[in-house]
């Protein structure tokens, strides 16, 4: 999951940016509202985390910007202010959920999960294409039923394909996603990843497709049932 947050607190963006990775998200963490406002109209996100009391770009002004371009990203407000009338005011503007300071992680981390789970259509915290299932409250992929061990990379690809299974991702967006916390990974990485990946799952009902101009797509293999 791709998370922007949005806090100009540094303490707390730096420690909810790691707790959040150490949970296994990538976190983008902005501490301006017109850098939050920017990532936003270049990156390519699950979920946001925004704060009200922005410097630069207010809280409402970015989230008003954000659904004046038609986004669909769920939000979720973050902020020390709590009342009714602001809770309602902010929901109407596209605010998908709010969750006061102080919170608990774990709760946050729910909320989250539930945020794009519902963007996606799904009614329980599980991907899944054809035979290939992954579990993001264990953050375990299963092929036919059966435990798929995977290296820390790989299962960051192959979770990028299965969050968007059927829709052709760019080699940016996979690179994005994956080594975004890593200096100078040289494309060829995803090369190597995406063979790995494809020998595992070779003949087993899901296989990931190369789209010429478009990237790569997860999606069933239709010659399993040829």
């Amino acid at each position: 999951m791709h998370i922007l947050l949005a806090e100009d607190e540094h303490a707390l963006g730096e420690w909810l940016s790691k707790a959040l990775e150490q949970s296994g998200f990538r976190v983008d963490w902005r501490d301006d509202g017109r850098l939050a406002d920017a990532a936003l109209e270049e990156g390519d996100y699950d979920v946001v985390v925004l704060d009200l009391g922005l410097p630069g770009r207010s809280g409402q002004e970015v989230l008003r910007r954000l659904r004046a371009r038609q986004s669909p990203v769920p939000v979720l407000v973050l902020t020390a202010r709590d009342s009714l009338a602001e809770r309602v005011a902010t929901l109407h503007e596209g605010a998908d959920d709010f969750l006061p300071k102080p919170f608990a992680l774990a709760e946050l981390e729910a909320r989250l999960t539930a945020l794009v789970r519902r963007s996606r259509g799904l009614d329980r915290p599980r991907l899944a294409c054809g035979p290939l299932h992954y579990d993001s409250a264990t953050r375990r992929f299963t092929l036919a039923g059966e435990h798929l061990p995977l290296s820390p990379r790989e299962q960051g690809l192959l979770r990028a394909l299965i969050s968007r299974s059927g829709e052709p991702m760019s080699r940016q967006q996979l690179m994005d996603r994956v080594f975004s916390d890593e200096d100078d990974v040289q494309p060829a990485v995803l090369d190597t990843l995406m063979h790995r990946l494809r020998r595992r799952l070779d003949d087993s009902g899901v296989r990931i497709a190369t789209y010429r101009g478009l990237g790569y797509a997860l999606e069933p293999d239709p010659r399993r049932d040829a």
